[in-house]
């Protein structure tokens, strides 16, 4: 391991230090977001995938906004509810609290439209569900409103409450070019001369 004077390459290039800017991975965090997420995951399949005792269905609709006209304001409003927890989530389970917000932005919604489409693939095989593409819509409407109004401010907080680690300065190591100013700087010893004994006077 080699040093430049005040710091190594590792604490240059931020390698394999959790608090490092480059890493910025908060390991409790993503812990609390792993947890959370299997947990809405697993009550959201149990709500999704439960078999209904109706009569009758709507048939299946792949024309977006066309079920609104038969739907009431609370059903709107759970499928808006139903996937926006993973607004948060999401974000959470990556621990990354230094994230630019666009491209986490993106990799919310994208994430959170892949589940909402395979949730409702597997529902319409449920007795009592048909395939809707308005719960697609509403369930991805809904986890970016949460990631938008919750992610951005929760990251700032984090950071300002976060404390820094203190650096730990290293006494910098003497080039060899001041050694040698000060080695030919410095006045030379000359050896003392001794005076020559003088004869006794007669």
């Amino acid at each position: 391991m080699q040093r430049d004077g005040t710091r190594t390459r590792n604490e240059r290039s931020g390698a394999g230090t959790e608090s490092s800017p480059a890493a910025g991975v908060h390991r409790s965090l993503r812990l609390t977001g792993l947890a959370g997420l299997a947990c809405h995951l697993a009550l959201v399949l149990w709500l999704v995938l439960r078999p209904l005792p109706v009569a009758w269905v709507y048939d299946a609709n792949l024309t977006p906004l066309a079920s609104l006209r038969s739907s009431t304001v609370w059903q709107v409003v759970g499928e808006l509810l139903l996937l926006a927890p993973l607004g948060v989530l999401l974000p959470l389970a990556g621990g990354r609290i230094r994230a630019p917000w666009l491209p986490s932005f993106l990799r919310t919604t994208g994430v959170s439209a892949l589940l909402a489409t395979g949730l409702e693939f597997l529902s319409s095989w449920t007795p009592g569900h048909v395939l809707n593409v308005d719960h697609i819509l509403f369930a991805v409407i809904g986890v970016v409103a949460a990631h938008l109004a919750l992610v951005p401010g929760l990251r700032h907080l984090l950071r300002e409450q976060r404390p820094r680690e203190p650096r730990v300065s290293v006494p910098a190591v003497p080039s060899v070019t001041a050694v040698v100013r000060v080695a030919t700087a410095a006045p030379t010893a000359r050896p003392r001369a001794y005076a020559e004994p003088t004869p006794p006077a007669h």
